[in-house]
């Protein structure tokens, strides 16, 4: 078994993890913004609710596809030319595989965050200021998406981190989570789906689609150029 070394690490590498102290906070919100689909499911769907988390640690960047090829010997798609961009085309399972690889070569334990563990990193943790995107109100300082991407990936951590100094938890590739998605306690349509959680929204959305809150989930199995992860301990 090989050990991690600072070359799997050069540049931003969503191996870096920031470490987040576990607490108590409100998952969810009403922002009152109209995501574009139904205005009652998407108020169940994002309900406020009490959630507790233990302490955890979760990458600094996404996973990059210098990253991906360093374990997997390959790159995830045919985006090559850009090393610090984030891994996208990838599923929930592909990603499984990636992961299980990762921690047998280097001895480590990796996995991917919980929907719960995303959202308290994504809002700041403790030092949380509720903000509508991950670290900021003003989406163009923290997000890439349709209004500044140029509807393509973009590199990691260019754009201002949150108050954990994490990058691009708002925008850019929407991120695999490790939860099927499940209606929350406050929903009261109580509607689940046999599909794994995602977060974050992508540079092809709209920024009501890139706020914290905001739910999307995909069968474990798709692949599109969207979606992407970030890894946590």
């Amino acid at each position: 078994m090989k050990k991690m070394n600072n070359q799997l690490k050069e540049g931003k590498s969503g191996f870096e993890m920031v470490f987040v102290k576990g607490g108590s906070y409100i998952m969810g919100g009403e922002d009152a913004i109209n995501d574009g689909g139904d205005q009652a499911l998407q108020i169940a769907d994002e309900c406020p609710h009490s959630v507790s988390v233990s302490d955890f640690y979760i990458g600094k960047y996404e996973v990059t596809q210098a990253d991906w090829k360093a374990v997997m010997g390959a790159y995830s798609n045919d985006n090559n030319q850009c090393d610090e961009c984030p891994v996208s085309l990838v599923s929930w399972d592909d990603i499984q595989l990636f992961i299980n690889t990762l921690n047998l070569k280097y001895a480590e334990n990796y996995r991917l965050p919980t929907e719960e563990e995303w959202e308290f990193a994504a809002k700041g943790g403790n030092y949380g200021q509720n903000y509508r995107y991950s670290g900021s109100n003003i989406v163009e300082e923290v997000a890439w998406f349709q209004g500044n991407s140029k509807y393509t990936v973009q590199r990691v951590g260019q754009l201002k981190p949150n108050a954990l100094g994490i990058h691009d938890m708002s925008g850019n590739i929407w991120e695999w989570c490790t939860n099927f998605k499940t209606p929350y306690p406050c929903d009261t349509l109580g509607r689940a789906f046999d599909s794994r959680v995602l977060r974050g929204g992508s540079y092809n959305h709209r920024k009501e689609s890139v706020r914290i809150i905001d739910r999307n989930a995909r069968h474990s199995s798709m692949r599109l150029l969207t979606l992407g992860s970030r890894l946590a301990k």
